[in-house]
């Protein structure tokens, strides 16, 4: 079990770095602060797809993360 963990891990930080990298320009930390001019825009069709992803690839990554660490 502990020697495939970081395998999943290293996997899914690849999977979480392509799917940012994908992500629109103008989705970044700065909409968090006020910064965002479409604040009311809703995604569609592929950036939806890619922005679920993009959210379950960093909650998988946080879970295998705290996984390691009590295994």
């Amino acid at each position: 079990m502990t020697t495939i963990l970081p395998f999943f891990q290293v996997s899914v930080s690849v999977l979480l770095i392509a799917l940012v990298l994908l992500q629109p320009r103008g989705s970044g930390l700065g909409s968090a602060f006020g910064g965002d001019t479409m604040l009311f825009a809703s995604r569609r069709g592929i950036q939806q797809k890619i922005h679920w992803l993009t959210v379950f690839s960093g909650f998988s990554f946080i879970a295998l993360a705290l996984l390691s660490l009590l295994a």
